[in-house]
């Protein structure tokens, strides 16, 4: 599990074709290992990547074919600089929103442009998870925690401070960048929990105890 907040930027160092998948070498600059073992988890670029070695300076990665499918990995050259964040612990401040490192899909920045100090840039989502984003709710887009300005057609707004352009890859995107997303968890939950309740009362099944319409208006979460 991740927060989205990137504690550092890496570099690929070696990409290896094996058996109709991949082996990275990632190095990665000013992240702490010290507290890293093998089999621990990576994000990079919002990929969960296991740690199956550690040379010193960075870290190898298998990279499954289910990986390469549903992200822009077979793209990646060497020399390409990516974001970075291990893995969160117990103790770890939480300072932005619940990310699994599960990418959900590849989007593409269609525009960039400034905005006093700040950067905007809107992205394109693919329809498959257009459902799952809202204004002012959460996405990761290549394992950074942001906040969803704005919503239009299959596009979403965002607003990018100095410190998070400064601290991420984003700072390099430009219109036609491929971008990993990842949807905000809750969503995809949510969806699943009220699907069921709905199959529920189609069939007429009872199921009194779950979560519905009804439920959610009684705790507050819908306004009329």
């Amino acid at each position: 599990m991740f927060t989205g907040i990137i504690e550092a930027l890496g570099t690929v160092a070696a990409i290896e074709m094996k058996g109709g998948d991949m082996r990275l070498y990632i190095r990665t600059g000013t992240l702490d290992l010290a507290d890293v073992q093998l089999g621990d988890s990576i994000a990079t670029n919002g990929v969960c990547l296991t740690a199956v070695e550690l040379p010193g300076d960075g870290f190898w990665a298998d990279v499954s074919r289910e990986t390469l499918a549903h992200s822009r990995f077979e793209q990646l050259q060497v020399g390409e600089i990516v974001n970075l964040e291990k893995a969160m612990m117990p103790r770890s401040r939480f300072g932005g929103h619940i990310v699994t490192g599960h990418v959900d899909a590849v989007g593409e920045v269609m525009r960039r442009s400034d905005d006093a100090r700040s950067i905007r840039f809107s992205v394109r989502m693919p329809a498959s998870i257009q459902r799952y984003v809202a204004a002012k709710g959460s996405i990761t887009v290549d394992g950074v925690s942001l906040t969803v300005n704005a919503i239009d057609g299959d596009c979403f707004e965002l607003n990018i401070v100095p410190h998070t352009a400064q601290q991420t890859i984003i700072d390099r995107y430009s219109a036609g960048s491929a971008v990993h997303l990842e949807v905000d968890i809750i969503a995809r939950y949510l969806e699943r929990l009220l699907g069921s309740t709905a199959a529920d009362t189609a069939s007429g099944t009872d199921n009194t105890g779950g979560l519905s319409m009804a439920t959610l208006a009684q705790a507050g979460f819908l306004h009329r």
